[in-house]
């Protein structure tokens, strides 16, 4: 099985809403929900600022389905509805689905709600239709790369299907900077093991919180 998931550089995002917008054209997510947020984070004073304009910092975190290793909405889901496919990722069976909204109330990151309509529960399905196909999910600028954990999120494809790796350096001409092992955090572990990892230079990660 492999572990799919999204990298996203948050010293990259402008918070443009274009990934959310784009998940929610494309997979015609109702007014009022989300398969993706975007949240903004801040402002919070530099560490040597004096916590007054230019001295803060913001920067624009994207929550959505984490398609954990070990999820927690799979384990309480009495239908088998919520479940794990070869592909790694966690997807929900709406005609197993009997709204019992059990995995809305397990998932520690809220990201599941109930289609009012439909009487069934929705999520991010990491586009599972395209990448199926070997293609990239509904992400666009230079901030989102989608791949195989277990082969390292160097290896993560972008725009022009180019790797994390490729597209990161000291040079101008790149538009990823450099990043450390430090840099690199995921949402808060409850035994879950979210996928989704975030890259934040500079700044204090938040997303403990």
């Amino acid at each position: 099985m492999s572990h799919p998931a999204i990298v996203t550089d948050l010293n990259k995002c402008v918070g443009c809403l274009a990934c959310s917008v784009a998940c929610k054209a494309f997979n015609g997510v109702p007014i009022g929900s989300f398969w993706n947020k975007t949240l903004r984070i801040g402002p919070y004073p530099t560490a040597e600022g004096s916590g007054h304009f230019p001295d803060v910092y913001t920067y624009f975190l994207t929550v959505q389905c984490q398609h954990c290793a070990d999820p927690e909405c799979v384990k309480v889901c009495p239908t088998e509805a919520s479940h794990v496919l070869p592909d790694g990722t966690v997807q929900i069976d709406k005609a197993k689905c009997i709204g019992c909204q059990f995995c809305a109330m397990a998932c520690p990151y809220g990201v599941r709600y109930l289609n009012e309509e439909e009487r069934v529960v929705e999520k991010c399905t990491l586009c599972e239709q395209q990448i199926a196909q070997g293609d990239l999910p509904q992400c666009g600028g230079f901030a989102r790369f989608f791949g195989d954990l277990d082969e390292g999120i160097e290896s993560f494809r972008g725009p022009y299907n180019k790797t994390l790796g490729e597209l990161t350096g000291e040079d101008g001409d790149y538009p990823i900077k450099p990043f450390k092992d430090s840099d690199v955090h995921h949402l808060p572990d409850v035994g879950n093991h979210p996928s989704f990892r975030y890259i934040l230079r500079n700044h204090e990660w938040k997303g403990e919180e």
